[in-house]
């Protein structure tokens, strides 16, 4: 996987952040979700190289990146913090400005890297979300019955946490085999690695992360909101036919209450893992906004 591509750790913000670079051209940051890491991209990253040069780095608390310890108001999770993480991590590889595509939490994060340096991101693409404040104000009873895991993960410490401790293998394999879908579109090898990186250290950076969400990005949100602040570049809106996204939200409609200016949507044939279920169309999507 990543053939081509070099292997780089670069400390930001007071974490380190494991990445892999590769290509020529316009920098185009790809951020990934949970419980993944940047192998999530692999089936994609190598096409877009031919036009971009492409970063794709594990978040703080994911994958090969550091995992501190999470603090009281579990801030140092926040989607913020982890922008700043990447917006540091660019920085350091001498990009400014670029470009950002991210799935499921990285598509948060990068939400709010969006609204909080909108000099610095040129262009967003969200794979398989709405915002935070929409999912957490539009609840029905069938998505929380699919996302048991945004309140299961944010109890207070170390109540999930010693739950699956010694079954990080068993719970990574379940979380990812969705209804309708199974674990299609995983590969072998790509598998081997998401259960290598579900440690013990990283389920607890998973449940700060969820901690966070429902409660200092929430407020950040609102506070937002209410100001009347909204993602000022073009957004692309991709979701899966087959997810929750589909099941239990209108994301256009979701996200134009966000985004000034959502310059494109598309529903893809896969469920809540475009780049690994559809990666011929997801790449399509991405290069053709990417490189307008």
């Amino acid at each position: 996987m990543f053939e081509g591509f070099e292997h780089r750790q670069i400390e930001a913000n007071g974490v380190t952040i494991n990445l892999r670079r590769g290509g020529n051209g316009p920098p185009l940051l790809l951020l990934h979700g949970n419980p993944l890491t940047h192998v999530m991209w692999h089936k994609v990253a190598p096409r877009l190289a031919q036009d971009f040069t492409v970063v794709a780095t594990d978040l703080r608390g994911y994958g090969d990146s550091g995992k501190p310890r999470g603090l009281p108001d579990h801030s140092n999770y926040s989607f913020r913090t982890m922008a700043r993480d990447q917006l540091e991590v660019m920085a350091r590889l001498g990009f400014e400005t670029f470009l950002v595509a991210g799935h499921d939490r990285g598509a948060r994060v990068a939400h709010r890297m969006a609204l909080d340096y909108p000099e610095r991101v040129l262009k967003f693409a969200s794979l398989d979300i709405v915002p935070t404040h929409w999912v957490l104000t539009h609840i029905t009873r069938d998505w929380a019955k699919a996302s048991y895991h945004w309140f299961f993960m944010a109890q207070p410490y170390d109540f999930p946490e010693r739950l699956l401790a010694g079954r990080e293998e068993y719970y990574i394999r379940r979380k990812l085999d969705k209804p309708g879908v199974g674990t299609a579109g995983f590969t072998a090898e790509a598998m081997a690695e998401y259960i290598r990186c579900c440690t013990p250290e990283n389920i607890h950076g998973v449940c700060e992360d969820y901690r966070a969400a429902i409660a200092v990005d929430f407020e950040m949100d609102r506070i937002d909101l209410e100001a009347g602040r909204k993602v000022q570049c073009p957004v692309l809106v991709l979701w899966g036919e087959n997810s929750h996204v589909e099941r239990s939200f209108e994301p256009v409609h979701a996200w134009s209450q966000y985004a000034a200016n959502v310059a494109r949507a598309r529903k893809l044939p896969s469920g809540h893992y475009p780049a690994e279920q559809c990666p011929d169309e997801t790449y399509g999507e991405l290069i053709s906004f990417f490189r307008c």
